[in-house]
C-alpha cells in the first residue's frame, strides 16, 4: 500500500508544539472552576496530596506511553497499541472508550466558555429559556457556545499548523496569569486560611477521584504521532515532561488557593482561583485578569482535545472500525475534515443540555478515560512479553515492575468509580450515560459488520505498512 500525500496526514508538529499541545491539553478550566471544591472537600493539604496521587498514576502510565508512543507513532495512539498487543475487537472497545472522554471534554468547554461570561459580567440579565436539571439555560449561554465551538472547529480545519500556533498563544497566556497568583499567594496568602489542612479520609479519596479528569490531556500526543517531525525518543520524553509540568501546575493552585482564600469564602466563591487573586491583590481587575488565563485554558484544552478526538475517530474510520466517513482527509487541509466538523457540531450543540448534564459527561468520561488506560497498560506489559524485539527508542527500565504498579493503579481508579464507593458515579444519571454509549458503539459495530475488510489490510492502515509486516512476523 504505497503511501499518497493526499490522504495522509501533514508531519509538521515541533517539540515546542506537542509540549504546548499536551499542557494545554491538561490546563483547561477545571483549575479555576474546581479548586474551591477540592479544598472544601480535603482541605488544601488533602486536596495538594490528591494530586500527588493523581500525578504518580498519570506519571507511571505516561512511562507507559512514552515506551508505546515511541515504538508505535501512529494516530490513534491507543488504538494502535491495542491493536498490536491484543487483538482487533479489544482495540475497539479501547479506542471507543477514549472517544467518550475526548468528545465529553470538547462539549464541556463549550460550556465553561458561557460560564466565562456570566462572571465577567454579573450583573448582566440573561434571557432565560428553559432549565435542565436546575440549571437555567439563557440565549447568552447557548449563544456564546456555539460562537466558540465554530471558532474552535475552523482553526483545526484549515490546518495543524494554525492550531499549534493558536495552542502556544494560550499556553502562553496561562503560564503568566498563573505565575501572578502563585507570586500573589506566596506574598500576601495566609497559612491561617489553610485550616483544617486535611479533612478526613472521606473527603481525600472525594479528590482523587476527580484527578484523573484533570491529567488527561497527556495522551492527546500519541493521537499525533503522524503529524510530529520529531525523534520519536524525544516524544517519549514530552510525554513526561508534560505530566510533571501539570502536576507541578495543580498543586502551586491548591497551594495558592488555600493560602489566599478563607475556607467560609471559598466554600461560597463561584470561581475560588479568581476569587483568590483577586484577595491577594485586594483588586477586582485581577480577578478578571485570572478569568482571562481561565478562558485560555478553556480554549487550549478545547483546541487539543478536538485535534485528539479527531485523529481518534480518523484512525477508527481509515480502518473501517467506524464508518470510513470519518477517515477522509481534506485534499487542501491535510486534515480529518470530516471527524473535525462531527466534533464541532456535538460541541456546538452542548451549551443546549445546562452545565449539570454536562458535568455528568464529563464524571462519566472519567471511568471512559481509565478503562482505556487500563487497555494502555495491559498492551504494555503484553508486548513486552510477545515482542521483546520490538524496537522501543524510549525505553523504560524496570518495565515489568513499572507495568505492574500501573495496572494496579488504574484498577484503583477504576474500583473508586463503582458503587459502593463513597465516590462512585450517580445512579442513573452518570452510569445511563455510560450504557448508552456502549449501545451506540454496538450499533456501529453492527453497521460495520462485514466491512471491516482483511485484518492484514486493516492493521496496515492501524499500524502502518512496516510495523503492519513486524506484526504479521511474530
Amino acid at each position: 500500500m504505497t503511501a499518497n500525500p493526499k490522504t495522509q496526514l501533514k508531519k509538521i508538529l515541533t517539540r515546542h508544539d506537542v509540549m504546548a499541545l499536551a499542557f494545554g491539553a491538561m490546563i483547561g478550566w477545571g483549575w479555576v472552576v474546581l479548586s474551591g471544591e477540592m479544598i472544601d472537600k480535603g482541605g488544601t493539604l488533602g486536596s495538594i496530596l490528591a494530586f500527588v496521587v493523581g500525578g504518580l498514576m498519570a506519571i507511571l502510565v505516561g512511562l507507559v506511553y512514552a515506551e508505546l508512543t515511541s515504538a508505535i507513532p501512529r494516530a490513534g495512539g491507543e488504538l494502535a497499541f491495542s491493536f498490536r498487543a491484543l487483538n482487533p475487537t479489544l482495540s475497539w472497545i479501547c479506542g471507543w472508550f477514549l472517544c467518550l472522554a475526548y468528545v465529553a471534554i470538547t462539549a464541556f468547554e463549550a460550556a465553561a466558555l458561557s460560564t466565562v461570561i456570566r462572571y465577567l459580567f454579573p450583573d448582566a440579565t440573561f434571557i432565560k429559556l428553559y432549565s435542565v436539571a436546575g440549571w437555567d439555560v439563557d440565549i447568552v449561554w447557548i449563544a456564546v457556545g456555539i460562537i466558540g465551538a465554530l471558532f474552535i472547529g475552523f482553526v483545526n480545519y484549515i490546518g495543524i499548523r494554525q492550531s499549534a500556533i493558536f495552542q502556544t498563544i494560550g499556553v502562553a497566556c496561562i503560564f503568566l496569569v498563573g505565575i501572578a497568583l502563585f507570586l500573589g499567594s506566596g506574598f500576601q496568602g495566609s497559612n491561617a486560611n489553610m485550616e483544617p489542612l486535611f479533612k478526613g479520609w472521606s473527603g481525600f479519596f472525594a479528590v482523587v477521584i476527580m484527578t484523573p479528569f484533570m491529567f488527561i490531556g497527556f495522551d492527546v500526543i500519541p493521537q499525533t504521532a503522524e503529524e510530529m517531525k520529531i525523534p520519536a525518543k524525544a516524544v517519549g520524553r514530552l510525554i513526561l515532561f508534560s505530566v510533571a509540568m501539570a502536576a507541578t501546575w495543580y498543586i502551586l493552585v491548591q497551594l495558592s488557593v488555600g493560602r489566599g482564600l478563607s475556607a467560609a469564602r471559598h466554600a461560597t466563591a463561584y470561581l475560588p482561583t479568581a476569587d483568590a487573586m483577586g484577595a491577594v491583590f485586594n483588586s477586582d481587575i485581577a480577578a478578571k485578569i485570572l478569568i482571562l488565563g481561565g478562558l485560555a485554558g478553556i480554549l487550549t484544552s478545547w483546541n487539543a482535545f478536538l485535534i485528539g478526538a479527531s485523529r481518534l475517530l480518523f484512525a477508527m474510520g481509515r480502518s473501517k472500525m467506524i464508518p470510513p466517513f470519518f477517515g477522509r482527509i481534506h485534499p487542501e487541509h491535510r486534515t480529518p475534515s470530516n471527524a473535525i466538523i462531527f466534533i464541532t457540531a456535538l460541541s456546538a450543540t452542548a451549551p443546549f443540555f445546562g452545565r449539570q448534564v454536562l458535568v455528568w459527561i464529563v464524571d462519566a468520561s472519567g471511568l471512559a478515560t481509565v478503562i482505556a488506560y487500563m487497555f494502555v497498560v495491559v498492551s504494555f506489559i503484553a508486548l513486552r512479553i510477545k515482542e521483546p524485539a520490538l524496537e522501543r527508542p524510549y525505553k523504560i527500565k524496570n518495565a515489568k515492575l513499572v507495568g505492574t504498579i500501573a495496572v494496579l493503579l488504574v484498577a484503583f481508579y477504576i474500583c473508586l468509580y463503582m458503587p459502593g464507593s463513597p465516590s462512585a458515579l450517580i445512579w442513573p444519571n452518570e452510569w445511563i450515560i455510560i450504557l448508552a454509549w456502549i449501545v451506540l458503539g454496538a450499533v456501529f459495530i453492527l453497521l460495520m459488520r462485514g466491512r471491516f475488510g482483511d485484518r492484514e489490510e486493516q492493521a496496515k492502515f492501524i499500524l502502518g505498512e512496516q510495523k503492519a509486516s513486524q506484526r504479521r512476523k511474530q
